[in-house]
Parts: C-alpha cells; sequence; structure tokens
C-alpha cells in the first residue's frame, strides 16, 4: 500500500507542481483545498487535482470559523504586525493547517505536505499547527527537500515543469507575481514587486479601487461592539444592518473595497530573519480594527490600555488611503533580493529551515503531549 498524504492545495502553480512531484515519487496524494474565502472555482480546482493524480480532494468551507475564531479575535487584541499589517496570511495558515490534521487523522494519512518556501513565514504557520495538534505527524516540505530544490530552483522551473506535464498555470515567466487571497486579504509578492524601489502597477491590484476613483461621498457606518467583538454593522446612508459574523465582515470588505480602504505597501521582517516586500489589500479589517481602537478609547480604563500597550508595544495607526508608498530605497539597506526572491537561489540555503522549525515546535510538541496525557487519565 501506499503512503498517503495530505497535501494543502491551492490549485496554482506551486501546489499543482508539487503533487505531480508527490504522485511521481509513489504517494498517494490527498488534495485538500480550504475555502477562506478566495474567489476561485473549486469545482474547477478539484477537477484539476484529480487530473493531475490525487486519488481523492476534499473541499472545506472554513469561512465562518476563519472570521469567527481567528479574524474577529485578531482585531479584538488589536493585532498588527510591525505597525501595519493587519496578519491576513499569519491567520488564515493555522486554520487551513487545523482541518488538514483532521483530515489526515480521518484518512489515517502519515504524511501531511505544504508548497510554502523555506525562505517564509507559511512553513513555520504551517508546521507549528501541526506539530502542536499531532506531534506525531510527518510533513514533507518539498522547497526544504534536496532532491526538489535540486530539480527547481525557482518558479521559472515550476512553470517550465508544469508545461512538460499539460499542468495548466496561470503564472507565466513574465508576470510571476505571487499572489495568496482569503477573506481577510490579498498579497502580493515576486516579480517586479522584489525590487523595493518598483512601485506597483495599479492593474495589480484585485480587491480595492484606486483611491482616485473612490466615490466622491463618504459612507456613514455605525459598528456596534460587545465584548470587543463587532456583532453589528450599520449604514447610515440606506439603513442596510448586518449581523452575522460572515456577512457582516464580507459586507465591510464590500464598501472598504469600494472606497480604496486598506491598500500598503512594506518591506517587512521575516521570522527567519529575511526582509520581504509584499503589498497588501485589507478593507474589511482595516475598518474594524480602526473603530475598535477608537471605541477603546471611550470604554477601556487607562490601567487598562496602558496594559495593552505594554502587551503590543509597537501600536500604530494604519495608513489606509494616501500618503501611498510608491517605493523605497537606502545605500545602508538591509533589503537583500537575492535571499528573499522566489525565484533566485541565493545564499539562504532552504533546508536549514528544518531543524529551526523543529526546534521551535519543541514546545507546542510537548504540551500537545501533556494534552494527550491528561486525556488518557
Amino acid at each position: 500500500m501506499k503512503e498517503r498524504v495530505v497535501l494543502a492545495y491551492s490549485g496554482g502553480l506551486d501546489t499543482s507542481c508539487i503533487l505531480k512531484w508527490l504522485v511521481e515519487k509513489g504517494y498517494e496524494v490527498i488534495a485538500y483545498i480550504a475555502d477562506v474565502g478566495q474567489e476561485e472555482d473549486f469545482q474547477a480546482a478539484k477537477e484539476k487535482a484529480l487530473k493531475v493524480g490525487a486519488s481523492k480532494v476534499y473541499i472545506e468551507d472554513l469561512k465562518e470559523e476563519f472570521v469567527t475564531d481567528f479574524i474577529f479575535q485578531a482585531i479584538k487584541a488589536n493585532a498588527i504586525y510591525e505597525g501595519r499589517y493587519l496578519l491576513g496570511t499569519s491567520l488564515a495558515r493555522p486554520v487551513i493547517a487545523k482541518r488538514q490534521i483532521e483530515i489526515a487523522k480521518k484518512e489515517n494519512a502519515q504524511y501531511v505536505s505544504h508548497g510554502a518556501t523555506g525562505k517564509g513565514n507559511d512553513q513555520v504557520r504551517f508546521e507549528l499547527t501541526y506539530y502542536s495538534l499531532n506531534p506525531k505527524i510527518k510533513v514533507i516540505a518539498p522547497w526544504k527537500d534536496a532532491e526538489f530544490l535540486a530539480k527547481f530552483k525557482g518558479r521559472t522551473d515550476l512553470i517550465n515543469y508544469a508545461h512538460e506535464r499539460g499542468i495548466p498555470v496561470k503564472a507565466t515567466v513574465d508576470k510571476p507575481y505571487s499572489t495568496d487571497a482569503n477573506l481577510m486579504h490579498i498579497s502580493y509578492e515576486s516579480g517586479i514587486l522584489e525590487d523595493p524601489k518598483a512601485s506597483p502597477p495599479e492593474d495589480i491590484f484585485e480587491f480595492t479601487s484606486s483611491p482616485k476613483k473612490a466615490p466622491d461621498k463618504e459612507t456613514n457606518l455605525e459598528i456596534h461592539f460587545k465584548d470587543g467583538v463587532a456583532v453589528k454593522v450599520v449604514n447610515k446612508e440606506d439603513r442596510t444592518v448586518k449581523t452575522g459574523p460572515l456577512e457582516l465582515f464580507q459586507y465591510l470588505n464590500k464598501l472598504g473595497s469600494l472606497n480604496g480602504v486598506g491598500r500598503i505597501d512594506i518591506v517587512e521582517n521575516r521570522f527567519v530573519g529575511i526582509k520581504s516586500r509584499g503589498v497588501y489589500e485589507t478593507p474589511g479589517a482595516t475598518i474594524l480594527r480602526d473603530a475598535h481602537m477608537d471605541i477603546e478609547a471611550v470604554a477601556m480604563d487607562r490601567e487598562v490600555m496602558r496594559l495593552r500597550d505594554m502587551l503590543s508595544p509597537k501600536f500604530a495607526e494604519i495608513a489606509q488611503n494616501l500618503p501611498i508608498i510608491k517605493g523605497r530605497e537606502s545605500p545602508t539597506s538591509l533589503y537583500n533580493k537575492e535571499l528573499s526572491s522566489m525565484d533566485i537561489e541565493g545564499g539562504f540555503n532552504q533546508m536549514d529551515s528544518l531543524g529551526f522549525i523543529k526546534i521551535n515546535a519543541i514546545r507546542l510538541m510537548a504540551h500537545r503531549a501533556i494534552i494527550e496525557k491528561r486525556k488518557g487519565n
């Protein structure tokens, strides 16, 4: 019997090639597609996965759980990274990985796999979640596998491999943008964006209208919070009312997108120590966080606010519309394109991330062992 692996599958370039590569290595691959609010034809992705070689495909709707247990909780905590990034990808990965472990248990799969590189943060998010929920699970991370790295130096090699194997992909060598979309945001990396001075072209933005094209009138919203969580939104102009967590958040996304809210362009620090440039659109969450911060000003005790700021020392207000940063350059820049690039191998050995993550997972695995021991008692 072939060894089984549950692959977090998006239908994009990386995971489609990884699916084929795993099949060619002799694994039975179960593709798992997580619906966290991205605009995608899930049936087409399922058919594609089966065509590439998956033995089975799961399509899991995680939107409600994502909003209720992750997005709203992060906004309640005013969570923001380096003063500007609202953690759209950071919050989505754990909910995806959680369901992946549940599927692996159901299918009696010994392995789980993902398409995150050894240079970025997603590998950490996926794998620490895996190990915290099942310390015995085996992880196949192709971008930290010597054989895979020898075959694929970057996205150009993946595109060529896809063409050779008859795998349809949208990415091209000329425009190799890497995008990640979910209910909370969409992110853009790679391509010309790897030059921190280059301005992102307007045509890459998929969620929000340009502030120049936003309506010339304001939209007045009334947002109700209970215990730090949004429970109702009222549009004061047309009296639209939204109360359910998912429909409320989707409505704010719609209004924010229409008004050009939530665009940011930043160079951030990855967990592994590399700087990377990312462009993000986070409309609804930007509105909610600003409202939540402001309601705390009238509803929170001064000393509690002081403690909040001690726990989150780098809080800062998000830039919503203008000024928009178009690029950055410095003679003493620590940004290294060769290190952060998705298409250049550079001087960073991705296999080194294997031990790095295992060390960081020790405490989580120990915690899970204690939980399982208590269950046994």
